[in-house]
């Protein structure tokens, strides 16, 4: 299994955490082990599937830091957002049900990845003052975000707040997030798995072929949503040497490095 990834049985339901240290950033090698672990789940004895992260981070999305160090590298670019976005399909083509256990902070990708899940388990921060945060920050640091991942915002916040916030790039507090419903629950950093486990038993007891099914069915759109031609992965990459997103992204590594 890969060193980036770790899995815990819990009876029938497999917790596949991310574990990549220090904020679970999704490089190639990240996301190819997390397919490999979902991929593994399902060929497995596991009915479902908890994706959780480290405590006080899911994770900070995609690992800008190697992006950047990729240069004029085009075509290892395209590969490592088709990683991501190869870990999102897994993710949200899952034949088994799928929670987040959000565990943390869950910007840009780390939002995408949940928005794949079935069902949301948002951490509560010990410091009001400073609540965790969920949500597609792209534009703040110049990306734009896919017309793919927008629709997976879309579902669940509906249009018109979809465009709000994705258009802002906001990051938006749990106790909102909650309200809004882009998580469906909150809970306490250690009780962030326990229920993400607690939702999916009554899901399991369920008749196996009639609930895989219509599942299946009501999440068709979501499996659409991330398919090559909804992406555009080729004109994702040449904006991203666009002069304006160069120096968001720039201002955004000298800012990791203090």
């Amino acid at each position: 299994m890969n060193t980036y990834v770790q899995t815990i049985d819990h009876g029938r339901i497999r917790e596949v955490r991310l574990a990549r240290p220090p904020v679970n950033a999704l490089d190639p090698g990240l996301c190819r082990g997390l397919i490999a672990a979902l991929d593994a789940a399902v060929s497995g004895e596991a009915e479902a599937v908890v994706l959780s992260g480290a405590p006080g981070i899911f994770s900070a999305g995609l690992d800008v830091p190697h992006l950047l160090s990729l240069g004029q590298d085009r075509h290892a670019l395209h590969a490592a957002w088709g990683a991501f976005f190869g870990a999102a399909r897994t993710l949200a083509a899952l034949r088994i049900p799928v929670v987040a256990a959000i565990t943390g902070h869950a910007p840009a990708g780390g939002c995408v990845l949940s928005l794949c899940c079935d069902y949301r388990v948002m951490a509560r921060s010990t410091d009001p003052q400073k609540p965790y945060a969920i949500g597609m920050n792209e534009t703040q640091v110049g990306l734009a975000v896919p017309e793919g991942a927008q629709q997976l915002m879309r579902r669940v916040v509906g249009q018109h707040r979809a465009e709000r916030l994705l258009v802002a790039g906001d990051m938006i507090p749990a106790e909102e997030a909650l309200r809004i419903g882009l998580v469906d629950e909150l809970a306490d950093a250690e009780h962030v798995v326990p229920r993400a486990i607690a939702w999916l038993e009554p899901l399991l007891r369920l008749p196996r072929a009639p609930m895989l099914q219509t599942r299946a069915l009501a999440r068709a759109d979501l499996v659409q949503a991330l398919e090559p031609d909804r992406l555009h992965l080729d004109r994702f990459v040449e904006a991203w040497y666009e002069p304006d997103t160069q120096a968001g992204l720039h201002a955004l590594l000298a800012k990791l490095r203090k």
